[in-house]
């Protein structure tokens, strides 16, 4: 039997998986090519609770994507395996 996940905990980590599946890369020339970037189209205290834990950084208010950090890709794939899915 799996143990039942609580609904905030579940809305941090669908929503960490869900930004780290959606990433884009920056097309710029001087854009790092492996810097992940993601739109903000998340409930703002879940955004801010990851920005709080490092696994991404949403730069300023104004802003309309965010950068997941490289703890965050790491977070992401350890919850991808817990719930079983499959990345790209």
């Amino acid at each position: 039997m799996v143990d039942k996940t609580d609904a905030k905990t579940a809305m941090e980590e669908l929503s960490m998986m869900l930004i780290y599946l959606s990433h884009f890369t920056e097309r710029d020339t001087m854009a790092d090519p492996n810097s992940k970037y993601a739109w903000k189209g998340y409930d703002f205290d879940v955004l801010n609770l990851l920005d709080e834990k490092d696994y991404i950084r949403q730069g300023s208010h104004r802003s309309k994507s965010m950068y997941i950090t490289k703890e965050g890709e790491a977070k992401a794939k350890e919850l991808m395996e817990k719930y079983n899915v499959v990345d790209w």
